[in-house]
């Protein structure tokens, strides 16, 4: 049995990066004998077999021969095998064009048709170009993108699988390259529409903001790189200019309000886990009132803290809110937060339902003031506004 590594752990030892991903050819051997061989082998492709062992990825070759299949990948610098098992150990097999690709930094189609093969392809490739900044998207690639948006196929792909592109992308370490590629092919339609708008909008007044809603996002998404939920959070916290009337711009009150929703339904769109579609309304919602934080009453302090704390979502938040205005409130926010939690409900106070909750709201809304007081602070109230972080 014959087994090569292959994709992109090649690229990554040749560039000499670290490896993360494991991916397998094997040869010379039936799906049957390579079970029979490692029982713990799970299986996880329908319509071709491919198999999980532990973190590695087995499959076959796409074609006749590992030639074949390197012929048959999305991109040159991801076409290429080498030889893992005894016999064939660091033996290489790569595309024509691999290593001079690799060697001058191109992301370049294996062939005319790569990214018609598997339109999912088009995300991916946006993906390396924001995983391998130093790596320049080949006219052929930018030709084939275009292509595949012009002809509609683009919505035929999987929404979860777009999702997953985008989550991988706002990880690496120059996220704005996957956007900005897919918006200059056209590529951003059918799945990002909101993105699209976002292009055409101005962000704010010269003083605030001197670009579009798009490239202000960008420059958000790159300060928060390798936090994928912080980086979503940063996609939609101002998603609510795309809706402001013309005649408004470029201010856009009420922004935050009317984000909530356009930030929930793409989200929805590409069927996000739960989690990362409420980070991303939270931040459209409160990202205004957050970088406000100083001013706020102690009531809607608590009533914000409460929220984000149950939702794990603290810290994501107040980056967004650093990356976007450069207010750093976190410090305030997890004093307050600590505050907060070192009040609890008299053990007879406690399971009353709703009682209860709004008693151990009213006790932490006054020891969060009294804190106020006690360090210098001249909270404006207790009290504050009621239900203001519950979106």
């Amino acid at each position: 049995m014959k087994r090569y590594l292959v994709g992109g752990a090649v690229r990554d030892i040749l560039l000499g990066r670290p490896v993360v991903d494991q991916d397998y050819l094997i040869v010379d051997a039936t799906p049957e004998a390579f079970v029979r061989r490692y029982r713990r082998a799970r299986q996880v492709g329908k319509t071709f077999p491919v198999f999980m062992l532990g973190s590695a990825q087995y499959a076959w070759p796409r074609g006749d021969s590992v030639a074949e299949d390197l012929l048959a990948r999305d991109l040159t610098i991801n076409a290429m095998a080498m030889g893992d098992s005894r016999e064939i150990a660091g033996r290489l097999h790569f595309h024509p064009l691999a290593l001079s690709d690799l060697r001058d930094r191109w992301l370049r189609p294996c062939g005319e048709m790569s990214m018609f093969d598997d339109p999912l392809r088009v995300y991916r490739a946006a993906r390396f170009a924001a995983s391998l900044p130093d790596f320049s998207p080949h006219p052929e690639l930018v030709a084939q993108m275009r292509a595949v948006a012009a002809c509609g196929v683009l919505g035929d792909v999987f929404a979860e699988r777009v999702a997953q592109e985008v989550r991988k992308a706002l990880g690496t370490t120059k996220p704005s390259r996957f956007f900005q590629l897919l918006a200059d092919t056209g590529c951003l339609l059918p799945w990002l529409p909101e993105l699209e708008a976002a292009r055409h909008v101005p962000a704010g007044p010269p003083e605030h903001h001197d670009g579009s809603v798009f490239d202000h996002m960008l420059d958000m998404v790159d300060i928060l790189a390798g936090d994928a939920l912080a980086g979503w959070m940063a996609v939609c916290h101002d998603l609510g200019k795309i809706a402001t009337p013309e005649c408004e711009w470029p201010r856009h009150h009420g922004h935050d309000d009317r984000g909530e929703g356009v930030a929930g339904e793409l989200g929805r769109r590409l069927k996000l886990p739960n989690r990362v579609r409420e980070a991303g309304e939270a931040a459209a919602k409160l990202h205004m009132k957050a970088a406000r934080y100083h001013e706020l009453r102690a009531g809607t302090r608590v009533d914000m803290l409460t929220w984000l704390h149950k939702h794990d979502m603290v810290e994501p938040l107040f980056e967004v809110v650093r990356a976007d205005s450069g207010a750093s409130v976190l410090p305030q926010a997890k004093r307050d937060l600590k505050v907060m939690l070192s009040v609890h409900l008299p053990g007879k106070q406690r399971q009353r339902g709703p009682l209860s909750g709004e008693r151990l709201r009213n006790l932490r809304c006054q020891k969060l003031a009294e804190h106020d007081k006690a360090q210098g602070r001249a909270p404006e109230g207790v009290d504050g506004e009621q239900g203001q972080a519950q979106g």
